[in-house]
């Protein structure tokens, strides 16, 4: 008999080879596209119409700068540091509140203070949603004022255009191009780096700028001004959360390998080229990035750059999707519909509503700025005001859950909140100048995420007390049996020691009860995905009563019938022909009752009437239910 050849060692590392390869080249197409295209505009903001003086120690401190930003607040403190905490596998500052707020359960009040934080956080992130498309297509285009001086008056339009045709096409998915993304980025990266090293080659003296002493001496010489200037510098980190927030996609060591095999080197690389330019032609401050470029490549670059600035955008846009829906499953914001784009990955979402509030967002900064100068105004505050919140976060979850020392943490957090405080204290100056847009749109969604969040508590806390024990009921049920009807009737309720509304009606109206009941609670975990274990809790209440909690990560879609259908291991079979959904639906009445602003009271009631109905989002199905409506002041 022939015995197979065993495989030799190479031929068992091939296919993780192959699947690293294109996990990074994936990350560089999504990850990467924000802090990608930052090189259009964030060394023209240091020195353009507000900035500082071009001149060549101003240029090395600069670039000085800019080096040292992003090796500390990219490469230490997020690639190092912050990617450690990771919410199995998941990241995200709606993971790093989970997992925050786990690591301090036993104090409620530093617990409540850190979610109001991470909310905060959370909704600076959907101003920095609207200015990245905004700014990033916005400058790309800015290019045809360098090509062609005459097309100026059409740039803004052009940029309409391209921003309407990038979220017209969301609802298709990002499946189909995606796979384009990644070649497109690298080939925007080896330009960069190009460019970069031409740059160089014509005055190699601004490698200088390596050495921390020219950020030393730039703060030397122009006093406050070099302080101001980190609110343009900070734009050459901006989209540093694209790496937390999406380490569940691709994971940590083919993001990590992607930016210091490729992203980093091309960054450093193009703006010393852009620095070396403006060393030798302090003109060129206009548009450094495009004057770098031999004129005979100027039209393919603007092709380019504008490939790059879809993709960055396209990137900003799903995470703010992705986002959202892990907002939904933790309770912070009303239920929306969710639209999955692609039966093999589940992070490819579409939410409707979310993209049409972005577009027109968009397109009202870019027609109401109109320029990528006016937007870098408005850029960076929204941005390091999250990231600050993501270094307290991170840091709390250093010390209670990874069990960090005080030596070790206090040190740590010290040099990253420095540096964070200082980016976000330069960028105050912006409020006035345009930053007031992002902080405006962060204040909104904040009020909206704590309104939303406050309002269910209190809903909760009016039925729990107005509710009938579930217990005396199923005593007394026994004692006076009413007449039972065959079948199954599931109700939908967030309290399981108290009769649901839905429950009560029913036997109030309709003088039966069905054969089995089943009290049925859903329950959102601090973790993307729940352990198969953890999914079903079952417990057999006497005279055919069951309670059942069904829990769902918060990166997880809630399939309440297919759920169910695991409780037949248990040793309870569910018929769906033979099952009926019962679910009180509520009627919000503001009220003078302490808990929140009557203002706030009538704006949760808003929410609550305009939010997607439970069954649809928990997938049950129309016709085997039954709605039962009550009234809840607050």
């Amino acid at each position: 008999m022939s015995k197979s050849t065993p495989a030799m060692p190479s031929e068992l590392d091939e296919k993780p080879r192959k699947r690293l390869a294109a996990l990074t080249l994936g990350a560089l197409g999504v990850v990467y596209g924000d802090i990608g295209t930052s090189p259009l505009y964030a060394l023209q903001e240091t020195f353009g119409e507000h900035g500082i003086r071009v001149n060549t120690e101003n240029v090395l401190g600069a670039l000085s700068l800019i080096f040292w930003s992003l090796i500390v607040v990219v490469s230490l403190k997020y690639v190092l540091f912050i990617m450690r905490a990771d919410n199995k596998g998941e990241g995200g500052i709606m993971s790093l509140i989970a997992l925050a707020r786990r690591g301090v359960h036993a104090t409620p009040r530093v617990r409540t203070l850190l979610i109001a934080l991470g909310l905060m956080g959370a909704a600076l992130f959907y101003g920095d949603s609207v200015i990245t498309p905004a700014i990033s297509v916005l400058s790309a285009m800015e290019g045809l004022k360098i090509a062609e001086p005459g097309l100026t008056p059409y740039v803004i339009w052009v940029t309409v255009a391209i921003i309407f045709g990038l979220f017209w096409v969301q609802k298709r998915g990002t499946g189909k191009v995606g796979a384009i993304f990644g070649p497109i980025t690298v080939l925007w990266f080896l330009s960069l780096a190009a460019l970069g090293i031409y740059g160089i080659s014509r005055n190699p003296a601004v490698l200088f700028a390596l050495s921390p002493h020219h950020a030393v001496l730039f703060f030397i010489h122009n006093h406050s001004e070099a302080f101001f200037a980190l609110g343009s510098v900070v734009l050459a980190v901006t989209g540093v959360e694209a790496l937390y927030a999406d380490m569940g996609h691709f994971g940590k060591k083919p993001i990590r390998l992607a930016w210091f095999g490729l992203v980093l080197p091309s960054l450093l690389l193009n703006y010393f080229g852009q620095g070396a330019l403006l060393i030798g032609d302090p003109s060129a401050v206009t548009n450094p990035f495009y004057l770098l470029a031999p004129s005979i490549l100027l039209y393919p670059l603007i092709g380019l750059a504008t490939l790059a600035a879809v993709i960055a955008s396209q990137a900003v846009i799903t995470g703010a999707f992705s986002m959202t829906r892990e907002a939904i499953q933790l309770g912070y914001t009303p239920r929306m519909q969710i639209r999955h784009t692609s039966v093999e990955q589940r992070g490819q979402i579409y939410l409707p509503w979310i993209n049409r509030m972005l577009m027109v967002l968009v397109i009202a900064a870019v027609l109401g700025f109109r320029t990528a100068s006016g937007l870098g105004a408005a850029y960076g505050i929204a941005v390091t005001g999250t990231m600050a919140i993501t270094s307290i976060l991170a840091l709390v979850v250093a010390r209670k859950l990874w069990h960090w020392s005080l030596l070790i943490v206090l040190p740590l957090g010290g040099v990253l909140l420095t540096v964070d405080i200082a980016f976000f204290s330069a960028n105050l100056i912006k409020v006035e100048h345009g930053g007031w847009f992002p902080l405006v749109l962060g204040a909104i969604f904040f009020t909206v995420f704590s309104t939303w969040r406050r309002g269910r508590e209190l809903v909760l806390r009016e039925m729990k007390q107005g509710g009938l024990s579930l217990d005396s009921f199923i005593a007394s049920i026994a004692n006076h049996p009413p007449l039972r009807v065959p079948g199954t009737a599931v109700f939908l309720t967030s309290n399981q020691k108290s009769v649901p509304h839905a429950l009560l009606h029913n036997l109030k109206h309709n003088k039966v009860l069905h054969e089995r009941n089943v009290m049925l609670t859903v329950e959102t975990l601090d973790t993307p995905t729940a352990e198969p274990d953890e999914r079903i809790e079952l417990t057999a209440l006497g005279a055919e009563f069951y309670s059942i909690m069904l829990r769902f990560g918060f990166a997880e879609d809630p399939n309440v019938p297919r759920a169910l259908g695991l409780c037949q291991k248990r040793g309870l079979m569910f018929d769906m022909m033979d099952t009926t959904f019962f679910l009180s639906r509520e009627t919000i009445v503001a009220g003078e009752r302490a808990g929140m602003a009557l203002w706030r009271d009538r704006l949760f009631a808003f929410m609550s009437r305009n939010a997607m109905p439970a069954t649809t989002f928990f997938r049950i199905p129309g016709n085997r239910l039954v709605e039962l409506g009550t009234q809840i002041e607050i």
